[in-house]
């Protein structure tokens, strides 16, 4: 049988297993058989065929993996929310405990907020916001110093 007729076998093999899983685990493996595949064409010896794969495969997996994972992997997205922390904002809505949460205007928005000690805080007073949880803002009421 001629070797090239495997190596072909191998590559189609092993990209139909990489689009059926996509978990980057046989791509590289496939890109192996098809540099071997290349070099059988041009009459690599026999001997030198399974080296070639191996070496190739792990060349491939150890210098594009990395890359490819860092565009794969979904990084945190940047909403610029945080620099609402440490801001004043005006209750709208009575912020309880015993609700699920009342709401703020802070910056011409109206937001979900939460007392961050659970107290009560009623519609007109000044809350600094202490932090984001998801999409809402954890507030206290606003302190203020008499001298």
């Amino acid at each position: 049988m001629e070797m090239y007729i495997v190596w072909a076998a191998l590559f189609i093999v092993l990209c139909i297993v990489e689009v059926n899983t996509a978990n980057l685990v046989t791509i590289w493996f496939a890109l192996g058989a098809l540099v071997t595949l290349i070099a059988v064409s041009f009459g690599l010896p026999p001997a030198w065929q399974i080296p070639l794969f191996i070496i190739s495969s792990v060349l491939f997996l150890a210098l594009t993996r990395p890359l490819i994972k860092k565009k794969l992997t979904p990084g945190k997205e940047k909403t610029n929310a945080d620099r609402l922390i440490g801001k004043t904002a005006t209750v709208n809505e009575d912020i309880t405990p015993d609700k699920f949460a009342g709401t703020v205007t802070i910056g011409g928005q109206v937001w979900s907020a939460v007392a961050s000690d659970g107290e009560i805080i009623e519609s007109g007073e000044q809350v600094t916001v202490e932090a984001i949880d998801g999409v809402k803002l954890v507030v206290s009421k606003k302190t203020t110093v008499n001298i």
